[in-house]
């Protein structure tokens, strides 16, 4: 299987070096465009069960062969693959929420069909119930990556192998304060983020055996490097507070001579002072972007990393329609700012996602009351919101259908997948199909 790392702008350590003046001033520049919030994108990743036997591990042949089959097809969306072998469709920023849903309906159609004929289907689980991390990707990127992560033990391994998501991408929003203000969605991200991973958590099994959290998926990204997977320990002001996490981050490697040197505890404003182990140029600054993964990453737009990847073949689209509603829609996005923003004596001091709000989204999903009543809120200005954004009845009423089976109830997916699982046996099949066309 071939990799997928990211870019730059040319070989490590040619470009011209870069002083921490410059760094900050690159970093305030490029990871919040401001502007009305116009464009909606989603990336979607997926997990490949064999059709007829989830349980089974698939052969690294056949994931060969589902990679260049995938490869080959016409899509709109860009295709990646994980080390563990998931796939990933990211689209195309999209003028409306509906011609986001459509173009990546179509993708996926034509993906299922391609990945049938092998035998294998797109698993929609934040965290495989039963394989344990095999890893099948070996560029330097993630031989490096796996070095780093397992200073900290097991769960490095877990999420880059056996978990998937659905991450949705929104303009940062406008220059000027208000609802659709960047500083304020970039707030009401990180407290809605909690609500999200409550509603659509959907992973409670790991390695064949019932885990004590709703977002098994979330309980291993809680647990990996301190600096790299949290927020900023303040959020604001937001160009500022990012780019100070940024810096104060240690890198990840220090790409070069093959295998890539992982330093312990080198942050990147430490690496720019020092020039050693070589200067840090914009392409570094850029790649070690491309390494942190907090629940919330500004790269010009926000792309919001918590939603665990949801069962069926269109579950995606209720958190990619709630959450576009809920940032987009200008009533919509105040009162849901204003529905959430008590979280955050729940949250205490600490960042997302180690504090205790989304510990307990994490776990308890909507079994916690709090979370419960911001959901329901959230879901109803939602509902009210999608006819505004030309939402589809389809659309509005997989919203709705969601709402009455999960949230209304105090449940989750994961509640649906635990019953499962528990009483087929951590062998059993799940791969509902979607009810959405």
């Amino acid at each position: 299987m071939s990799s997928d790392t990211p870019g730059g702008h040319g070989p490590p350590g040619l470009d011209p070096p870069l002083d921490e003046g410059g760094a900050e001033e690159l970093l305030r520049g490029i990871c919040f465009k401001t502007g009305p919030p116009r464009t909606v994108g989603v990336e979607l990743e997926w997990l490949l069960h064999d059709r007829d036997h989830p349980h089974r591990p698939v052969p690294p042949h056949l994931l060969e062969a589902a990679a260049s089959a995938v490869r080959a097809l016409p899509l709109s969306a860009a295709v990646t693959f994980e080390p563990g072998g998931q796939l990933e469709l990211s689209s195309r920023p999209a003028a409306s929420l509906m011609a986001c849903v459509e173009d990546t309906a179509a993708d996926l159609a034509a993906v299922r069909a391609a990945l049938d004929g092998l035998g294998l289907a797109p698993a929609g689980l934040g965290v495989d119930p039963w394989q344990s991390p095999r890893r099948l990707l070996r560029a330097p990127r993630y031989e490096a990556m796996e070095r780093a992560l397992d200073r900290w033990g097991p769960a490095g391994r877990a999420m880059m192998c056996t978990t998937a998501s659905v991450q949705v991408c929104l303009d940062a929003g406008e220059a000027e304060p208000g609802p659709l203000g960047y500083a304020r969605r970039w707030r009401l991200a990180h407290l809605l983020g909690a609500v999200l991973v409550a509603v659509f958590a959907n992973s409670p099994f790991r390695e064949g055996r019932p885990v004590p959290w709703r977002s098994a998926r979330q309980s291993l990204w809680a647990a990996l490097d301190p600096r790299r997977t949290l927020s900023p320990d303040g959020l604001e002001p937001p160009r500022e507070a990012w780019a100070a996490h940024v810096l104060d981050t240690p890198v990840l490697c220090v790409r070069g001579d093959e295998p890539w040197a992982v330093p312990d505890g080198l942050t990147f404003r430490e690496w720019l002072r020092t020039g050693a182990p070589r200067p840090a140029g914009r392409d570094d600054l850029d790649y070690h972007l491309t390494t942190l993964f907090p629940p919330v990453r500004p790269r010009g737009h926000l792309e919001l990393r918590m939603i665990d990847a949801q069962p069926g073949e269109d579950g995606w689209i209720v958190p990619l329609a709630v959450t576009t509603a809920l940032f987009d829609d200008p009533e919509a996005a105040e009162t849901a700012y204003r529905t959430v923003k008590p979280l955050t004596e729940t949250a205490g001091d600490g960042a997302a996602p180690r504090n205790p709000l989304w510990t307990s989204a994490a776990r308890d999903g909507l079994a916690d009351p709090e979370l419960r009543r911001a959901a329901d809120t959230c879901f109803r200005l939602a509902l009210e919101a999608l006819p505004r954004l030309g939402a589809s009845p389809a659309v509005r009423d997989a919203v709705a259908a969601f709402h009455d089976r999960y949230v209304v109830r105090g449940r989750c997916p994961a509640d649906d997948l635990r019953d499962l699982l528990t009483a087929g046996g951590a062998r059993r099949p799940a791969h509902p199909k979607g009810t959405l066309s």
